[in-house]
């Protein structure tokens, strides 16, 4: 008899401490990939300080989503990134990249295993509610532009989103920079120095498309101890309608603001600068089963040279936004790096690598495709590029130059595909740097700079 209490008190113990885990369900999804990358040169520049040095190394990266669902409607959703690597390659920090651009975790972290989003979802019966650090930058096209959110960028913040029929009205408060006093920031004697996002948004959903406007305001106060209060404004309108075989996507971006110096701070510091930031795309394709084709056309106004007035640069087209091989692909820069130029001019520097993906630019592109069979797709695509607005001293060409694209992806089962593609760069003479004003720093009429390709692979495994 005792025997038989021992057992029924050691099952009763069980189901008591599993009790809680009985009425949780987990969610898994996600994606991997390996893919190898042949990068022919590192430096445009004919005899460059790095020559020419090429880079090839096979790299990885892993990302699992999992979704804790505690009971209908309620639900912890959290992201891990693991393995970010390349193989058998150096390990850490890269220099002088900001990490917090692509996530919240370091560059070392990734490396091994890092959580990068985490945040608890309800949803009420007046709304739904995610709490914690949610997705940040998600607003745009499904193309990419304007999005930075599939790169891991996350910020804590509270969202709520009210449906309402066809209708999405929302209203998130993001903490971007938090400077109070702190065990990690003991050194910290000043107030309100904190950096907050506030936005609202709409969004209509119709057969075949939806229209929505998302409006921001960014109160940046971390400069107030030396007299600066900047606020900045931005309006993003957007439209997806797809008509038949025929799909559109825009988006416009207009930002605007003030870095203005505050009192009792402001003591001789430069008077009130105005700040103006235009950028918008557009991508059409148009698709009949085996065959397809398309176009784009994309614009992010660059710097004037107006002290008092900061154009261009402070917003961009996004992480997420890789509408080349070579030129403006974010994903090549985190991995490779910006490819040098004469006069210290990183073609990174046009946008890629600052966080915000391209700007001050003005960029064409017409790609097709053909699916001979179900599984396999070859598309091809030409794009131009050139720069809004050059830089002091630079020669008027603005060309960033003309790259062609041709890719290859065949599905060897609905969840695993291989894909090859080569990309051919013919560089601009805008990286030439200043080849037009022997009054001004860095000039060289005679230097000279040669074309660049890469060829890459990738599998990629979904779940």
């Amino acid at each position: 008899m005792k025997r038989f209490w021992l057992v029924l008190l050691s099952l009763g113990l069980v189901m008591a401490f599993s009790a809680s885990a009985f009425a949780v369900d987990v969610q898994f999804s996600g994606s991997y990939y390996a893919a190898g990358m042949y990068l022919d040169q590192t430096d445009l520049a004919k005899g460059g300080s790095s020559g020419n040095q090429s880079a090839a190394f096979y790299y990885q990266r892993l990302q699992v989503n999992m979704n804790f669902i505690v009971s209908p409607g309620l639900k912890l959703v959290t992201r891990i990134d693991a393995l970010d690597r390349i193989w058998g390659g150096a390990r850490g920090e890269a220099p002088g990249l900001d990490q917090s651009s692509y996530s919240i975790a370091t560059r070392t972290d990734e490396q091994n295993i890092a959580l990068n989003l985490m945040y608890v979802e309800y949803a009420s019966p007046i709304g739904m509610f995610q709490v914690g650090y949610i997705h940040d930058n998600a607003w745009g096209l499904q193309n990419g532009f304007g999005q930075s959110d599939v790169n891991g960028h996350a910020t804590g913040g509270i969202e709520y989103l009210l449906p309402v029929g066809p209708f999405y009205f929302g209203g998130i408060i993001y903490k971007e920079s938090d400077n109070s006093y702190s065990a990690v920031n003991p050194t910290q004697t000043s107030n309100d120095v904190d950096w907050d996002r506030y936005i609202l948004f709409a969004l209509y959903n119709f057969k075949g498309g939806d229209v929505g406007i998302l409006g921001g305001w960014d109160r940046n106060a971390a400069f107030k101890p030396l007299g600066l209060l900047v606020n900045v404004f931005y309006l993003q309108p957007k439209l997806t309608v797809k008509v038949g075989p025929v799909k559109v996507e825009a988006m416009f971006v207009y930002t605007w603001g003030s870095e203005a110096p505050e009192s009792p701070y402001f003591a001789g510091l430069p008077p009130n600068v105005s700040m103006q930031d235009i950028m918008g795309d557009v991508d059409v394709n148009v698709n009949f089963g085996m065959f397809y084709f398309g176009g784009q056309f994309a614009y992010m106004s660059g710097a004037g040279s107006d002290p008092k007035n900061l154009k261009g640069g402070f917003t961009g087209g996004g992480l997420d936004w890789n509408p080349c091989l070579i030129m403006f692909n974010n994903d090549l820069t985190y991995w490779v790096g910006g490819i040098n130029a004469p006069g210290g001019l990183n073609w990174s520097s046009t946008g890629t690598g600052t966080g915000v993906g391209m700007t001050n630019a003005w960029f064409f592109q017409v790609d097709g495709g053909v699916r001979p069979i179900p599984k396999l797709d070859i598309k091809a695509a030409l794009a131009y590029a050139m720069a809004d607005t050059n830089s002091p001293g630079y020669a008027s060409d603005k060309s960033y130059g003309w790259e062609l694209d041709v890719t290859g992806t065949y599905k060897i089962t609905n969840n695993l595909s291989y894909m090859l593609g080569v990309g051919y760069w013919w560089a601009g003479d805008y990286y030439k740097g200043n080849t037009g004003d022997p009054s001004a720093a860095g000039y060289n009429p005679n230097v000279s700079i040669h074309d660049d390709y890469m060829v890459i692979n990738k599998l990629t495994l979904t779940f």
